[in-house]
């Protein structure tokens, strides 16, 4: 049986809950030291702080219980972390590191971005070059295709929710505060009205909404940056969700006379009030605006789901189970992204995934797999050959591989393996493996021979962990610069943190 189950709840319905976290955890302050007030938040309020230990900078995000009213409130906590461990691979997400609670606070110890908030650089350079426009848009894009690859919607896209690490001109831009971010299923249908006055889309305010509200928010970023100032706005907050349900786009003022006709195209694109006639996430990033040297992808982005299948499917039977030992010993937080994938895809609440569910599962996210390839992926994640992928299979082939590159995840699937603690793996114990996972045990001598540097016919700590990271390839991270000054606080006024 393993350790994480798809049908298991944190908290019990209806009832207030009084933690978070399904564990308890040691105090904040015994392994941080807490620095400086950063920002504050509409719920919780951000800190500097130093680990101990390493004397290595975070920024600590601290939410007062006393604020969360009922057991939704202690859900969207719980949820949020999950979010934030489910993106976590991605260069333009903020990482986080660490969770602590106690009877007053919970705290999210993050990746520390030292260059403030996009909304302050467009306050401070103005709008942008159409090249340094893109730049940027195409990092937000991107984020927005991650999310919604992955089965989540942001909610809150806005330029405060975008912060660079760095001071530098060329710092890199990264998306963070995912509050309002939920997980949703192809078709699902919210009605909650959440998110920022000038980026909510017209569809929120109606309350029938899905994911296509984050590439309005994105339009509107985008708009932003082209011009100064956002493309629907008023006195009052009533006024701007008047403009924004039924106001024309503005195209003749200063700076847009000199705007390329693509750059508009896409902003229209982008602007378009039916959600099922605006562009997705994936068709901007195809934009020729976009596009580096103006060519377009020839096929759409496999969902994250399918590359990860196919990472998986071409692993040795080693790393498979190196990859499922790994998953077993994840905690709740770093899984529950993917328990809501599972649970996407296992349609009758089975536990298991059968080869029919993966199919349409994954028709749901846009693939166009051919059923023999969707069968090589579903045999390779079936790793004890029952014809169905359980809970555990799932976790392990569509695990993100940052995880295996902590060297504590190392160290515990290497013991895994090495059953007498000689410090090597044989042949002998990788059999033994085998076939406690139901794998056959052909071309194991192969196995060994690759991964064995030193000729000695078994695999060492060194040699094993050279073989896990081997072709862990990330995504090179976006740069840019601004240029140009024009004054966005005449527009927007004070800061708005809604």
């Amino acid at each position: 049986m393993n350790k994480h189950s798809p049908a298991s709840s944190q908290h019990p319905p209806q009832k207030k809950p009084t933690s978070v976290l399904p564990y308890q955890t040691p105090r904040l302050r015994d392994q941080y030291l807490i620095g400086k007030k950063l920002g504050q938040g509409q719920f919780g309020t951000t800190y500097l702080v130093t680990h101990k230990p390493t004397s290595n900078l975070y920024a600590c995000k601290s939410i007062p219980k006393r604020k969360l009213l009922c057991a939704e409130d202690y859900e969207d906590v719980w949820r949020e972390i999950q979010i934030m461990h489910h993106l976590s691979e991605h260069p333009n997400v903020v990482r986080i590191k660490d969770t602590f609670e106690d009877n007053v606070f919970v705290h999210l110890v993050m990746e520390l971005c030292a260059g403030g908030e996009l909304f302050d650089r467009i306050v401070k350079k103005g709008h942008y070059s159409e090249k340094e426009a893109a730049k940027l848009i195409k990092i937000i894009v991107g984020v927005v295709e991650a999310c919604h690859s992955l089965g989540v919607m942001h909610r809150d896209l806005k330029p405060e929710n975008f912060l660079f690490d760095t001071t530098d001109e060329d710092a890199i831009l990264k998306a963070t505060d995912f509050g309002l971010s939920v997980f949703y299923k192809p078709g699902e249908v919210f009605c909650d009205v959440v998110g920022s006055p000038y980026y909510v889309a017209p569809e929120v305010l109606r309350k029938h909404y899905g994911p296509e509200v984050d590439v309005w928010s994105a339009g509107v970023i985008l708009y932003i940056l082209l011009s100064g100032l956002p493309p629907f706005w008023a006195e009052t907050e009533t006024g701007i969700f008047r403009q924004i349900l039924n106001g024309k786009l503005n195209f003749e003022s200063d700076p847009w006379p000199s705007i390329s006709d693509c750059a508009k195209e896409l902003v229209r694109k982008m602007l378009e009030r039916d959600p099922k006639k605006r562009i997705t996430a994936y068709e901007v990033l195809c934009h020729p605006w976009i596009v580096d040297d103006r060519i377009a992808p020839d096929k759409p982005l496999d969902s994250a789901v399918i590359s990860r299948l196919k990472q998986f499917s071409a692993m040795n039977k080693l790393k498979r189970m190196a990859l499922h030992v790994i998953a077993e010993k994840l905690s709740e937080e770093e899984i529950g992204g993917l328990k809501e994938l599972f649970k996407m895809i296992d349609t009758d609440n089975s536990g298991t995934i059968t080869f029919e569910e993966l199919k349409e599962g994954l028709k749901k996210v846009g693939s166009q797999l051919m059923e023999s390839e969707i069968k090589d992926l579903m045999d390779a994640a079936d790793i004890d050959n029952s014809g169905t992928i359980d809970y555990g299979e799932f976790l392990a082939a569509t695990l993100h591989l940052n995880k295996i590159e902590r060297e504590e995840n190392l160290v515990a699937a290497f013991s895994f393996f090495d059953k007498d603690g000689s410090g090597y793996i044989t042949i002998d114990e990788l059999q033994r493996a085998c076939k406690d996972f139901g794998l056959g045990e052909a071309h194991l001598d192969e196995i060994i021979q690759e991964i064995d540097q030193d000729n000695d016919g078994r695999i060492d700590y060194s040699e094993f962990s050279a073989m896990m990271r081997k072709g862990n390839k990330g995504i090179a991270s976006r740069t840019m610069r601004s240029n140009l000054n024009f004054n966005l606080s005449d527009a927007f006024g004070v800061n708005d943190t809604s």
